[in-house]
């Protein structure tokens, strides 16, 4: 199975920029998105073949996320169940389950340029790996999405300077690899552990993506129970439309 996950900070605008030509041309089995930043009924995409599932911030223009799934699930649910509306209320998280593992597609809070939210995300991480690892108790989990971490130095193109930057503060990284410690796997660093300047979001200033001045924080990872399944990890970096590009998953999913 192919999958694909990509922020396209405002699916309107990013139609307007070769999204659909993207999409066309990837013809994955599962095509997630995060940030999609609108409402019910301010888009209709023809995608024939393939089942849609939205979920909508409440707040107008902001967050949001999607999946498109050649196969229809099980069952999808909306967020995780946490009781608490404003973890419920950002349209952040779709999980799709289907009969041999769960997609979860997540858009993981930003903690802000003055850490003014760090706190709702330790608070957020938490209840979310608890979420994710009560699904991996019932069947693998493959969770994707822009997770708004560089996990190691290596992740971003300067490190000493944006230490304590959101994204990169000890706390955030952190709780990532509380994550990769308790059953989980970055698939890109499985097949790459070494491998430099390969990000996926770019500031749209000083020229950074023509300098390659990036990030990687979107990630499909997968419960180590997958990995043997795993073929191989892409990072789109060619790929335009958005200031995050699209992230790659290919896997035996359907052996499991």
């Amino acid at each position: 199975m192919k999958l694909i996950s990509w922020n396209v900070n405002g699916i309107r605008a990013c139609m307007k920029k070769g999204f659909m030509d993207f999409f066309m041309e990837a013809d994955a089995d599962i095509f997630c998105l995060q940030e999609t930043k609108l409402q019910e009924g301010q888009i209709e995409l023809d995608l024939p073949g393939y089942h849609q599932y939205w979920h909508y911030a409440v707040k107008k223009g902001y967050s949001g996320t999607a999946v498109f799934s050649k196969e229809e699930p099980l069952r999808v649910t909306f967020g995780t169940g946490t009781g608490l509306e404003d973890f419920e209320s950002e349209g952040r998280v779709i999980t799709l389950e289907y009969d041999a593992f769960y997609l979860v597609n997540v858009y993981t809070p930003n903690s802000k340029r003055d850490l003014a939210r760090l706190d709702y995300r330790m608070e957020w991480e938490d209840r979310f790996r608890d979420f994710l690892s009560r699904l991996d108790t019932h069947k693998p989990v493959v969770l994707c999405g822009d997770l708004n971490v560089a996990h190691q130095e290596i992740d971003l193109k300067n490190p000493q300077s944006n230490r304590r930057n959101a994204g990169f503060t000890d706390e955030e990284r952190d709780k990532m690899t509380v994550l990769l410690t308790n059953g989980f796997v970055d698939t890109f660093r499985h097949f790459y552990p070494d491998k430099e300047e390969a990000y996926s979001w770019w500031s749209y200033m000083g020229r950074a993506r023509e300098r390659n001045v990036g990030w990687r924080i979107d990630y499909f990872v997968t419960s180590q129970r997958v990995t043997p399944l795993l073929e191989d990890a892409a990072i789109h970096a060619q790929v335009l439309g958005s200031d995050h590009c699209p992230v790659e998953l290919t896997a035996r999913l359907r052996e499991l």
